[in-house]
C-alpha cells in the first residue's frame, strides 16, 4: 500500500474535482490517500458542504473515507473562511509558520503530489 497526499493550492472546482476523484480511486484500489487544502483551494470549503454544488457529493464521499488530512490555518485565516472550516470540524494543519509541512508529510512516508 502506497501513501499519497494529495496537496492542492488551486482554488478552481475544475480541479478541484480531479483531486477529490483522485482520491476516491486510491482509496478504492486499497492505498492511503489524504486531502491537504492550502492557498486558494480553503476558500472552496464553504460552498463544500452546499447541497446542489456540484462537488458536494464527492466531497461527502471523501470525509466518509477519511480522505481529507486537514486544511492550512494560515490560508483559511487569510482568505476569511476560517470560521466556516472550524463550523465543519475540518482539522487544522499548521506546523511550519501556520502552513502544513510538506516535509512533515514526506516524513510520515506520503508521496506529495500537488495541484
Amino acid at each position: 500500500m502506497s501513501k499519497y497526499a494529495l496537496v492542492v493550492f488551486n482554488g478552481d472546482p475544475m480541479c478541484f474535482i480531479h483531486v477529490l476523484l483522485n482520491a476516491l480511486d486510491m482509496k478504492e484500489r486499497g492505498h492511503e490517500a489524504k486531502i491537504v487544502m492550502e492557498g486558494a483551494a480553503t476558500k472552496l470549503i464553504p460552498d463544500l458542504y452546499v447541497e446542489g454544488n456540484p462537488l458536494h457529493g464527492l466531497w461527502k464521499k471523501c470525509l466518509a473515507a477519511d480522505a481529507v488530512a486537514g486544511v492550512c490555518l494560515a490560508c483559511a485565516t487569510k482568505l476569511g473562511v476560517r470560521e466556516a472550516t472550524e463550523a465543519h470540524g475540518l482539522r487544522w494543519m499548521g506546523e511550519m509558520a501556520g502552513h502544513p509541512s510538506l516535509a512533515a508529510l514526506r516524513a510520515d512516508g506520503y508521496e506529495v503530489i500537488t495541484f
